[in-house]
C-alpha cells in the first residue's frame, strides 16, 4: 500500500495552518502548500532543465525547473530543498542562494514557491523515476521556446519574471 503524503497548508507568509494530502492539494482545492525550486546554472551560465515524466499528475512531458518538489508536513524549507536536489539530480554538494518566495496558481493547485539558484559544474545524475531527461540550455535557447508549450507554465513565469534578471552573469 502506498504511503499517504501530507503537505503543510500555509499562509502567503509561509505560516503553517494545517495539513492535507497530495491528492487534496492537487484536486482543485487551491490549498496553498509550499514547494522548493532550485535553478542549476553551470559556470557558462547555461541553465539545467528537467523533462517531467509522462506519469506526473501535473504538467507531464514538459521541460521544467532544474529541481522542483514539495515540502513534507513538518519539514523545513532548506531540508526539503536538499532532499529534493539529492532525489532528483543526485547532487549533495551545492550552495543554494535564495531568490524569492511567491504564490503560483495553476488550474489545479496553489503553491507557495521558495526559489533558489546555484552555480554547479559537478556530476548530475537524473533519477529516471522522477525525470525522463535533463540537459543544460543556453538562455537564448530557452527564450526562443517561450510560449510554445515546451515548458511548464510555472517555469516560464519564473524564468520571465525572475531568472533572466538574476544578474549572476
Amino acid at each position: 500500500m502506498a504511503k499517504i503524503e501530507f503537505f503543510p497548508i500555509v499562509t502567503v507568509n509561509g505560516v503553517v495552518i494545517g495539513k492535507a494530502t497530495r491528492t487534496e492539494c492537487h484536486s482543485g482545492t487551491f490549498m496553498l502548500h509550499p514547494v522548493v525550486h532550485l535553478h542549476v546554472f553551470n559556470s557558462q551560465y547555461e541553465l539545467y532543465l528537467q523533462k517531467r515524466n509522462m506519469d506526473k499528475d501535473i504538467q507531464p512531458g514538459k521541460w521544467d525547473t532544474s529541481v522542483g518538489g514539495h515540502v513534507d508536513y513538518g519539514e523545513e524549507i532548506e531540508k526539503a530543498l536538499k532532499r529534493e536536489v539529492k532525489e532528483e539530480l543526485g547532487i549533495t554538494d551545492f550552495e543554494p542562494k535564495f531568490i524569492s518566495r511567491y504564490k503560483f496558481e495553476s488550474t489545479q493547485e496553489a503553491e507557495l514557491v521558495h526559489s533558489f539558484y546555484t552555480i554547479y559544474d559537478g556530476n548530475i545524475t537524473p533519477n529516471p523515476d522522477e525525470i525522463s531527461e535533463g540537459r543544460f540550455w543556453t538562455i537564448n535557447e530557452i527564450e526562443s521556446q517561450l510560449g510554445k508549450d515546451v515548458f511548464t507554465p510555472n517555469f516560464e513565469m519564473e524564468f520571465v519574471k525572475i531568472i533572466r534578471d538574476l544578474k549572476i552573469y
